[in-house]
């Protein structure tokens, strides 16, 4: 587990997450152009009763679920996800 600093809503938390969420919030900020602390405070708006911490793992996982559907997958370019669309085997 990582504990970094975070601003939400102009106040400083501190969040500890595993290396790989973290690695999963700097993709994700990279992709829609915003800081870790835009991020964040947009995640703690919609988070309702749950933890911060949780919140965000629920994010992560929303958006990179969202991207592994069909239509996810053709729109990054991917290709498609069905086995009999791919190359023939062998």
């Amino acid at each position: 587990m990582i504990a970094r600093n975070v601003t939400v809503a102009g106040r400083r938390t501190s969040v500890r997450l595993e290396p790989e969420m973290w690695e999963a919030l700097q993709e994700i900020t990279q992709r829609q152009g915003v800081t870790l602390h835009q991020l964040c405070t947009e995640i703690s708006r919609a988070r309702g009763l749950s933890s911060l911490t949780a919140a965000i793992r629920a994010y992560a996982l929303a958006y990179f679920r969202s991207a592994a559907t069909e239509r996810g997958h053709r729109t990054a370019g991917h290709g498609s996800l069905r086995q009999d669309d791919g190359p023939a085997a062998n």
